[in-house]
Parts: C-alpha cells; structure tokens; sequence
C-alpha cells in the first residue's frame, strides 16, 4: 500500500494557513496537511504521529510560544523527528535567519511567495519529488523560481 503524501505546516498566520491550504489541493487534493500554530504545538503534533510522521515540514519562523528557529533544533535532536525534512518558510529573507536554520538542520529556506502561482510551483513540485528527488528538486527550484530559496 502506498503512504500517502503528507505535510505540516507549522504558521501562525490564519490568511498564510487559509492560502497554502487552497493551492496545496488546487496541486493535489490527495495531500494530507496538517497544521499548528506554533513550534510548540508542532512537537506536540508530531509526538502524537506515531507512524503517520509528514514527509515534510514547512516552518515559518517567527511565531508565539516557540519559534521555527527553536522548534526546528527540537526537531532535530529528536531520534523520532530528526529525518523529517524542514523546509524553512516564511517572510524573513535576514541573512542571520538563513544562517542560523541551516546551520540547525533545515533542508531549504524559501521565503513565502509573493503570488499564487509561484507557490502553486513550489508545491506542485516538492509534491511530485518525494521522497527520492526532494533535495535535488529544491535546487533545481532555487535555480528557476520567482521566491528567494537557499539550500
């Protein structure tokens, strides 16, 4: 039986949330998303996973409780959590930001999309690269698209 695709996005914004949500199943209604609020609540989410772990997280990193910075190091040092890929997403394009979350683990930092399709792009192809091409991919991404992606 094949897994089915599966995501986190960990945002705090309901409108950035309500948008993702929209384009992830204009990409593919089959993806499953699971959301959280803050770093906090995503640990809490993902402890109580057990097998049904997501392919991929997305981590904004400014947020309430716990941030992306701080809930991705717990991500990391966790023997359960650690292979899940973090993609770092967010508005932040500081240099400190991008450093300090690939220093920590993160596979990729990509700043939100400024359009729809942009992100319908980014999505559309992380979807259709799992779980063998995702990194190469994401390079590729950074390469052609319209966002500021580091990896």
């Amino acid at each position: 039986m094949i897994k089915p695709i599966s995501f986190l996005l960990v945002d705090d914004d309901p409108d950035d949330i309500l948008l993702f949500k929209e384009v992830l199943t204009q990409v593919d209604a089959s993806i499953q998303l699971q959301t959280a609020t803050n770093g906090k609540e995503a640990l809490k989410v993902l402890r109580e996973c057990g097998d049904h772990l997501p392919q991929v997280i997305f981590m904004d990193i400014n947020m309430p409780i716990m941030n992306g910075k701080e809930s991705l190091r717990e991500i990391k040092k966790d023997q359960s959590l650690h292979k899940i890929p973090v993609i770092m997403y967010t508005t932040s394009s500081q240099s400190s930001d991008i450093e300090e979350a690939m220093m920590s683990g993160a596979l990729c930092y990509i700043t939100k999309p400024s359009s729809l399709n942009d992100l319908q792009s980014i999505l559309k192809s992380i979807s259709q690269s799992i779980p063998h091409a995702l990194e190469k991919t994401i390079r590729q991404l950074s390469n052609t698209a319209n966002t500021f992606i580091v990896c």
